[in-house]
């Protein structure tokens, strides 16, 4: 009984969308969404229930992106079953979602990630350190804690050790905010090593 008032309450309905799991995406159909997270079905026989644990077993978190829902974000899996149809059924919690992303995702083309990570960048002949606000398969948005003039079109160099990037990168647009600081939208121009492709999803259109 108690069980059943302290759950969070589950809306059952039928929507589509992707999960990003062991360097791959994969289509899922969702099964009932709460306040705290989600129970979707991967929508594919190919995957089996060991291909699923042995991911698990190298992080239980995954990238999300619900188009019809304009949600997107990252989860935790905390319950993984096998449904009568011999589909893959996952529990996911909520962990970092947007809850209003842009009213069409498609015009950015891919996902973006939200990740909080330092990195640096050359400007002006000067290493300043930056914060990630995003990061996609196409760029980053960073800001730095002063403000710094930029020009757009510029590439520099820049290093961002938690995705393993270095290389050369271009400056798309420029904006300085209330508090000092400066945001910038980037675009990767040439990595030395590109392991993007192992830790973020496109969930590009179709």
């Amino acid at each position: 009984m108690y069980a059943e008032v302290d759950r969070a309450r589950r809306t059952s309905l039928v929507s589509y969308g992707c999960i990003y799991m062991g360097e791959a995406e994969h289509k899922v159909t969702v099964k009932n969404i709460s306040i705290s997270g989600l129970l979707v079905h991967i929508d594919s026989h190919d995957i089996d229930i060991k291909y699923v644990f042995n991911q698990l077993h190298l992080s239980t978190m995954i990238d999300f992106y619900l188009p019809e829902m304009h949600l997107a974000g990252e989860a935790q899996v905390v319950r993984a079953d096998i449904e009568e149809e011999e589909f893959i059924l996952l529990a996911l919690e909520f962990k970092n979602v947007a809850f209003d992303i842009d009213e069409n995702l498609n015009k950015r083309k891919v996902y973006r990630k939200s990740m909080t990570d330092p990195g640096k960048i050359l400007i002006n002949g000067h290493y300043y350190e930056f914060t990630t606000i995003n990061v996609s398969a196409e760029g980053l948005m960073i800001f730095l804690c002063q403000e710094i003039p930029v020009k757009v079109g510029e590439i520099t160099r820049f290093e961002f050790e938690r995705l393993g990037l270095e290389g050369q990168i271009k400056v798309i647009w420029v904006d300085a905010i209330y508090d000092g600081r400066t945001l910038i939208g980037l675009e990767y121009v040439h990595l030395k090593k590109n392991t993007l492709k192992k830790r973020v999803p496109r969930f590009a259109a179709k």
